[in-house]
């Protein structure tokens, strides 16, 4: 049951609609490297399609079939509603990605001298490679909250122009002990340190006794770089050391995604894992105006660190604000709210590991995603035996099947890797909690992880076919 190439079957109204929607994505995916650009993106996006704010929406008296509203949890994560004209408590076809990516996150206490030159201390965030993190330009991205709740946006190394930023990395010359490490060792990761400045301040620099810059530096104390820096920081966004301890900063790799390929059909860029599946589900449920049963899209935050906090699919954001619409809709008490979750249909919207050549014997090739054979579905995920899984029914399968296939879109079905050659997990599971069928459906990802991730044109826009044919009759 090999599934052929996608690109194969394509017209040129097709191959026009691709490139429309790669360019589309290609720029939220290089403007939207955090959570909160996104949500910010997303919420645009829903504006101009006429969605209202679910508080709007109350204000005005309620809810009713045809109302598009969306509602916003700590600014990290968002749902759209579409509303449609069947009774809520038959359920909603739900789309869900999440739109955090690993990275890394500074400390609170982040700005640190050593050796003349300036660095900011960093935590990583979900699963990363540290080596990965070296010698390779890096940027600033992320919002700082003063003390009377003015929230400063701080984005720095991604613009034309911008400085950049890096971590060091051991010359080879003195690496031989580094190079006969595990890979995991190589680098640690409290080692990854991001070089902000290397200046001292102006009032160490030229001293009248003709002693040289550093030589001021030391007689004037230790932390005059870190003391340039502040001096930046206060005059540039009008802020103090004391207000990092209540920023949130990420680190993330600088520069925009590219078209990769002398083709150009593939996009290399940063935070693919899950923003491939996030852009096309929210281009998804834009697109499909009209719906029997109501359509949701659901971009949440943490996934990649367990989905755990008030952000994360864990939270109760998500059936609280189901439990305010259906009130708003006429549909009140919370067995109703419990029927409707339990009816529901999902497409956990994430992304797979794309087979790759150079590591195939991480794969079993009959049951592996290639990039450029559409959407994938992932019937099951976890580890060792399944661990930890969500694993849809036979029956959701076979429904799903039928979608795709009257609407034309290409898909192929595949696991994470060979068994117990790894595995991960998804928000599927925690939907599936809810009685609801549930699968993993998305995009092919080589470089899962990685700075930069790489994924074909063509399973971007199966995915968002596939998401919008779900919306019409899931």
């Amino acid at each position: 049951m090999e599934r052929t190439c996608a690109w194969l079957g394509y017209d040129r109204d097709d191959l026009d609609e691709i490139d429309r929607l790669s360019e589309a994505y290609r720029s939220f995916l290089s403007e939207c490297k955090t959570e909160r650009l996104c949500v910010r993106r997303g919420v645009e996006l829903a504006r101009s399609a006429g969605y209202i704010a679910l508080d709007e929406a109350l204000a005005s008296g309620g809810i009713k079939p045809g109302d598009r509203v969306y509602a916003v949890n700590h600014g990290k994560a968002l749902m759209l509603a579409n509303i449609g004209s069947a009774p809520l408590e038959r359920g909603f076809s739900i789309l869900g990605a999440h739109i955090d990516s690993p990275r890394l996150d500074l400390k609170q206490n982040p700005l640190f001298q050593a050796g003349d030159l300036a660095y900011l201390d960093t935590h990583y965030y979900g699963g990363v490679k540290p080596y990965h993190w070296v010698a390779t330009p890096l940027a600033l991205v992320g919002v700082v909250a003063k003390r009377d709740g003015t929230l400063v946006d701080i984005n720095v190394g991604d613009r034309a122009g911008d400085p950049v930023f890096t971590i060091s990395d051991l010359l080879i010359h003195l690496a031989s002990e580094q190079m006969s490490k595990p890979a995991k060792e190589a680098v640690e990761a409290e080692n990854l340190d991001v070089i902000v400045g290397g200046r001292p301040a102006d009032d160490t620099a030229g001293e009248t006794d003709g002693s040289s810059g550093s030589d001021a530096a030391a007689a004037t104390g230790e932390e005059a770089v870190s003391r340039r820096l502040l001096d930046i920081l206060r005059e540039t966004y009008d802020i103090e050391e004391e207000d990092l301890l209540s920023a949130e900063i990420e680190v993330v790799p600088a520069g925009p995604a590219r078209e990769m390929g002398l083709d150009r059909s593939m996009i290399l860029g940063y935070g693919q894992d899950d923003r491939v599946c996030a852009y096309t589900s929210l281009a998804a449920q834009l697109a499909v105006e009209s719906v029997e049963r109501t359509s949701i899209c659901l971009l949440t935050d943490k996934e990649e660190i367990g989905s755990v906090g008030a952000s994360g699919m864990t939270s109760r954001f998500f059936e609280n604000t189901v439990a305010e619409i259906m009130t708003a809709a006429g549909e009140t008490g919370p067995l109703a709210v419990r029927r409707a979750l339990e009816r529901s249909r999902m497409l956990s919207s994430d992304v797979s590991a794309g087979f790759d050549a150079a590591y195939a014997s991480r794969f079993e090739k009959r049951n592996a995603a290639f990039l450029g054979r559409g959407l994938c579905f992932n019937k099951y995920t976890g580890a060792r035996g399944k661990f930890g899984c969500n694993d849809a029914d036979a029956e959701y399968m076979a429904l799903l099947r039928d979608i795709m296939d009257e609407a034309g879109v290409r898909f192929q079905t595949c696991e994470l890797g060979r068994v117990d050659a790894g595995g991960g997990g998804t928000i599927a599971y925690i939907l599936a909690e809810y009685g609801m069928d549930v699968i993993d459906a998305g995009v092919p990802v080589l470089s899962m992880h990685a700075l930069w991730e790489v994924a074909s044109k063509a399973d971007i826009y199966e995915a968002y076919k596939g998401y919008q044919a779900f919306l019409r009759r899931g």
